[in-house]
Parts: C-alpha cells; structure tokens; sequence
C-alpha cells in the first residue's frame, strides 16, 4: 500500500489498546503519525451528527465510535479502501447504499 494512509484517532485509540501489551508497537504507532505515514484528516467535532446519524442506523451492530468515523471518512473521500479486521464493515454502507471498498487479511 502506498502512504500516506489514512485513519481516525478512535481507530489509533483502538489499535493502542490491543497492542498495549508491546509498548514498542505502540510507540511505533505514535511515530507512523508524526513521520506522517499515518494521517488524520478528520475532525470528530466537524462530523459529531453524521457519526450520531450513522451510529443510530446501525444501533443493531451496535457501531463503535471508531466504525462510525471510519464509515463517515469512506463517505468524505472518493476514492479509497477501508483496511479492516472487523466483518462488521461488510454491512456498513456509505450513503446508507454503497458498499464501501474493503481489504480484509484472509
């Protein structure tokens, strides 16, 4: 994959958490942002009521903050792919119709 990748920082929160027991691997993360190969280009108090909307519409998941704002960002760009563990991502639409572009490791 070519960089600079996207994310949000409730993805960063996330993946912190899961790592948290390799301080290296979260150190590593920290750096990918400030080298600039991970970018935020996404204001979580900008898009407040497109996550609230998003998040009301997928109550049945339920959808954590960090699906929504992932789910908001495929709506923001053109083009795009959404790297993702979570299966739930095959049901999320953007617009509420369109499928969003996935890579999924098998």
């Amino acid at each position: 994959m070519e960089g600079p990748l996207l994310t949000v920082e409730p993805v960063l929160t996330e993946a912190s958490f899961l790592l948290r027991r390799n301080p290296g691997a979260q150190d590593d993360l920290v750096r990918m942002v400030a080298d600039g190969v991970l970018r935020i280009p996404f204001r979580l108090e900008a898009e407040a009521e497109a996550l609230r909307l998003l998040r009301a519409k997928y109550r049945d998941l339920p959808m954590s903050l960090a699906d929504a704002c992932l789910v908001r960002l495929a709506e923001m760009l053109d083009q795009h792919r959404v790297f993702t563990l979570d299966s739930d991502f095959t049901i999320y639409r953007k617009h509420g119709r369109t499928p969003i572009p996935l890579i999924i490791p098998d």
